[in-house]
C-alpha cells in the first residue's frame, strides 16, 4: 500500500495547490520516503492524471498550467535531492517553436508535461533557427529534439531543421507538433514522430526512448 503521504501530494498537485505540494514533498523526505518514490507515485502519477484528462477535453490548458506550476513547486524540493541520490531523468528533451514563429503557450505546455513525466527539458525558446537546433544538439546531446509550428508558413521551418540535424550527423530523435501538422507532414519531413497534443507528446517521447 502506498504512503499516505503520496496520495496526499498527487491529490494537491492534481487540484494545483503548489504551497501543499510543496509542504508535503518536503515532509514526505523528513519522514524519509524514498525522493525517487515521492517523484514516481506523487508527482509523476499526478501529471498522468492531468495529462489523459487533458486528451479526453476533461481539463483544459489553464488547469494544466495550474497543475504544472504545482509540480514544479514539489521539483524545487526533490531535484537537489534526486542529483544526490544518483536518480536519472527519463531522457534529455531539447525543445523549441521553429524560426518564424512566435508562439510558445503549445511548447511550454509539451514542456511541462515532459518535465511531469521526468524527463529533463531544455527550453530553446520561439524563432529557433535549424542552426541553433544543431547547436543545441551538439551542446546537450539529448535524446530527443522536439519542434514546435503553429503557423502552416513556418512548417517549412521544420524540414530545414530535421535536414540540419541530419547533416550534422545528430543521433537526436525529432518530434513534432502543432496545428496545422499532421502525422504524414511528419513522416514527409523526415522527424522520427508527431504529436497531436502535449499529452500525446509524452506517450510519443516514451515510444521514441523505448525504440
Amino acid at each position: 500500500m502506498s504512503h499516505p503521504l503520496l496520495a496526499q501530494i498527487k491529490e494537491n498537485l492534481m487540484k494545483g495547490k503548489a504551497n501543499d505540494v510543496k509542504a508535503l514533498c518536503e515532509k514526505a523526505v523528513a519522514e524519509k520516503l524514498g525522493v525517487k518514490q515521492i517523484l514516481d507515485e506523487g508527482l509523476i502519477a499526478a501529471m498522468a492524471v492531468i495529462g489523459d484528462k487533458f486528451k479526453r477535453n476533461e481539463v483544459y490548458v489553464p488547469e494544466v498550467l495550474i497543475a504544472a506550476r504545482a509540480m514544479n513547486a514539489g521539483m524545487s524540493v526533490l531535484k537537489p535531492l534526486l542529483k544526490q541520490a544518483g536518480v536519472k531523468a527519463r531522457g534529455k528533451i531539447c525543445l523549441g517553436t521553429v524560426k518564424g514563429d512566435l508562439h510558445d503557450i503549445g511548447k511550454n505546455l509539451v514542456g511541462m508535461m515532459l518535465e511531469g513525466a521526468g524527463y529533463e527539458v531544455v527550453d530553446l525558446g520561439v524563432n529557433v533557427e535549424p542552426e541553433k537546433f544543431v547547436s543545441a544538439a551538439q551542446q546537450h546531446k539529448p535524446d530527443i529534439i522536439a519542434m514546435s509550428a503553429l503557423l502552416t508558413t513556418t512548417m517549412g521551418a521544420m524540414k530545414s531543421t530535421v535536414e540540419a540535424l541530419k547533416a550534422a550527423g545528430s543521433k537526436a530523435r525529432t518530434m513534432v507538433g502543432g496545428a496545422p501538422l499532421t502525422d504524414s507532414f511528419a513522416k514527409e519531413i523526415g522527424a522520427s514522430g508527431y504529436a497531436p497534443d502535449a499529452a500525446s507528446a509524452v506517450d510519443l517521447a516514451n515510444k521514441l526512448m523505448a525504440a
